[in-house]
């Protein structure tokens, strides 16, 4: 029930910040083709939070974890840029019946990564990637449960926007779907129903130069 009400509320903020962008006065929303100048570097640091899209595995319930993403992507013209995320999340795992704590997962994805920036609309400007790569896990036990999950393929899919402060500066709002789905051995055996696929709100900064 708090998970399904959890969603219906992001769902609700998504729309809202559509609507108000749509309803934006027509010279701030002046368009122009392409978001970026070509032979741009970009930096990024953002962090926020994730939970996950699922159960992570039958009995389990997981908590909405922290996340932190550094990026940096080159642009080969004025609407094509490539190069490579690294990003960190966390996720505190229990027992449901018996209510008992596991302990965390911590994931470490390491994703080259493509980015298209079609239009500016004035100080906005909207963009969508994607990236592959590998999802690196570990399990920090807080009991005689041993838990050990399989480094996974990573495949992510972001959107989101940067709103320009000035030539080298922007804040920046992104939501990403993450891949995440493998096994685990240890006691107990190989458990092959663990998936950490997630999804990441991202806030933050960027610099241009």
């Amino acid at each position: 029930m708090h998970k399904q009400s959890f969603k219906i509320r992001l769902i609700g903020v998504l729309l809202t910040v559509l609507t108000s962008l749509s309803t934006l006065p027509a010279p701030i929303l002046a368009e122009e083709f392409g978001g970026i100048e070509p032979g741009k570097w970009v930096l990024g640091f953002r962090a926020g939070f994730a939970p996950l899209t699922q159960q992570l595995s039958e009995n389990t319930s997981t908590s909405i974890g922290p996340l932190v993403n550094f990026q940096g992507l080159y642009s080969l013209n004025s609407w094509l840029l490539v190069g490579m995320m690294l990003e960190w999340e966390r996720h505190g795992v229990s027992v449901e019946q018996p209510d008992m704590d596991l302990g965390h997962q911590d994931t470490v994805s390491v994703l080259p990564t493509v980015e298209i920036r079609p239009v500016r609309l004035g100080q906005i400007i909207p963009y969508v990637n994607m990236s592959f790569g590998v999802n690196v896990n570990s399990f920090g036990e807080e009991t005689a449960v041993r838990i050990s999950p399989s480094n996974t393929f990573a495949w992510r899919l972001g959107w989101g926007a940067d709103y320009k402060l000035n030539d080298r500066f922007a804040l920046n709002t992104e939501w990403a779907y993450k891949r995440n789905d493998g096994h685990t051995t240890g006691t107990g055996g190989r458990n092959d129903d663990w998936n950490a696929s997630s999804f990441g709100f991202l806030f933050g900064g960027k610099m241009f130069f």
